[in-house]
């Protein structure tokens, strides 16, 4: 009797152990960081732009076991440039305010409290504010610009305990002027600290 006892509980111990590790983790934390846009014309035939900084803050969550994880993630996002018209003498601050959507695929290689991923995925931006400077207000090309744009961006993370540290690259995939023959994408890197919260 014994021992059938002791055979069905370390049945029932093994059973519920592979359960656990097939079951997705979960993880939600906080993340702020900087970011360096420029925006350009899409031939850099007519808008030249300087790279300025900018700012990133919001919260992630991870989703998955072993191998490939989903990574939601939802950020306010302040994205500045300085933009200069090739060919007239306007120049001036062009400054974006969006909520951006990352929704990621990634791997984590490594064990433990530390480890390094691998990440890419589609990007939503909802923009919600757009400052022009004064000076280019009047040039066509920056009358109107739309309040969505999507991007793909791909990168590299450190976990270490509970920090994560994201080095990442966004390339524009839609264009951001209404005005069709003036097309406008924003690129930027983005360097970011996370903390796990759960």
């Amino acid at each position: 009797m014994k021992k059938y006892f002791i055979l069905t509980f370390l049945i029932a111990s093994t059973v519920f152990g592979a359960s656990a590790q097939l079951l997705p983790s979960i993880q939600l934390g906080v993340k702020g960081g900087l970011n360096f846009s420029t925006l350009r014309s899409e031939d850099g035939g007519w808008l030249d732009a300087s790279t300025r900084t900018g700012y990133q803050a919001g919260i992630w969550a991870r989703i998955g076991g072993a191998g490939v994880h989903f990574q939601p993630e939802l950020y306010i996002t302040g994205k500045s440039s300085e933009a200069k018209l090739v060919d007239r003498d306007e120049e001036g601050k062009v400054t974006f305010t969006s909520l951006d959507l990352p929704l990621l695929l990634g791997t984590r290689v490594g064990l433990g409290l530390a480890g390094l991923r691998i990440h890419a995925g589609p990007v939503v931006s909802f923009v919600v504010d757009k400052n022009i400077g004064q000076s280019l207000q009047q040039v066509t090309q920056f009358s109107e610009y739309k309040n969505q744009a999507w991007a793909v961006t791909g990168g590299l993370g450190v976990d270490i305990s509970n920090f994560r540290a994201d080095l990442r690259y966004e390339h524009g995939l839609s264009e951001l002027s209404k005005n069709d023959s003036a097309p406008q994408k924003v690129n930027l890197w983005t360097i970011g600290i996370g903390y796990r919260l759960f």
